[in-house]
C-alpha cells in the first residue's frame, strides 16, 4: 500500500472512531476536535476530485420532503460547501449558513459561491439563538444533538446524508438517529436510500 492510500485509509478509521465515541458521549469531542481539524485542512485542496459525484443523492433526495421551504437553513460540516449549495439550489428563497471546523475548507467554499454564507464554527456550540433555524442539515458529518435541537426552531427539520451509507467514515445508524432525535422533541422521520447513499428526515414538533 503506499503513502496516499494509508493515509486515507488510516483517516476513514479514525473519522469512524471518532464518530461513533462522540455520538456515545459528547464529552470526548475536545479530544477529536484538533486532529479531526487537521485532517479536513490537509484535505481541503483536494476535497472535490475525492467525492463521488452522486454524493449528495440521497441528500437531495430528503430535501425534497421538506415542506413549507425553510426561511433559514444551516449546514452543518459543510466542508467546501457542496451541501450548502444543493440546499440553496433547493430553496432560491432561503438564507443559507455553511458552518466547518476546519478554515481551509471553509476558504474553499467561498471561493465557490456568494450565494450561501460560510463561517469557521464548532457544530458543538454554535453562535446562533435559539431556534434560529427552519432547516439544518449534515452531510456526512458528527450530530451533536443537544445544539442542534437548540437551533432547530419548532417545526423545522433536519436532514442527514451518508454518502455512502453504512459504509461512510462518518455515519450513524438510523435508529440511534431516531432515538437521539425523539427525545429532543422531533417527530415524523423518514429514512431514504439512493445509490450508496442513505439519508436521515426528521421534523420537529410545532410546540417546540
Amino acid at each position: 500500500m503506499d503513502r496516499d492510500r494509508l493515509e486515507s485509509s488510516l483517516g476513514r478509521r479514525f473519522a469512524r472512531l471518532a464518530t461513533n465515541a462522540v455520538v456515545r458521549r459528547p464529552r470526548v469531542w475536545r479530544l477529536f476536535r484538533g486532529p479531526l481539524r487537521r485532517q479536513f485542512d490537509r484535505l481541503a485542496s483536494q476535497w472535490d476530485e475525492i467525492i463521488q459525484p452522486d454524493h449528495l443523492a440521497a441528500f437531495e433526495r430528503a430535501l425534497e420532503q421538506v415542506d413549507p421551504p425553510p426561511r433559514r437553513a444551516l449546514d452543518l460540516g459543510t466542508g467546501t460547501g457542496m451541501a450548502a449549495l444543493a440546499v440553496a439550489r433547493r430553496f432560491p428563497g432561503a438564507e443559507v449558513v455553511g458552518v466547518d471546523l476546519a478554515g481551509s475548507m471553509i476558504d474553499a467554499a467561498r471561493r465557490k459561491t456568494d450565494r450561501v454564507r460560510f463561517e469557521v464554527g464548532d457544530a458543538s456550540a454554535l453562535r446562533f439563538e435559539d431556534g434560529a433555524f427552519d432547516l439544518v442539515t449534515h452531510a456526512n458529518m458528527i450530530p451533536f444533538f443537544d445544539e442542534l435541537a437548540r437551533v432547530v426552531g419548532p417545526g423545522g427539520y433536519v436532514v442527514f446524508g451518508f454518502s455512502g451509507g453504512s459504509e461512510t467514515p462518518i455515519y450513524v445508524d438510523p435508529g440511534r438517529l431516531r432515538g437521539e432525535l425523539e427525545r429532543r422533541g422531533f417527530t415524523h422521520f423518514a429514512e431514504l436510500e439512493v445509490g450508496r447513499g442513505t439519508a436521515f428526515l426528521a421534523r420537529k414538533t410545532e410546540r417546540g
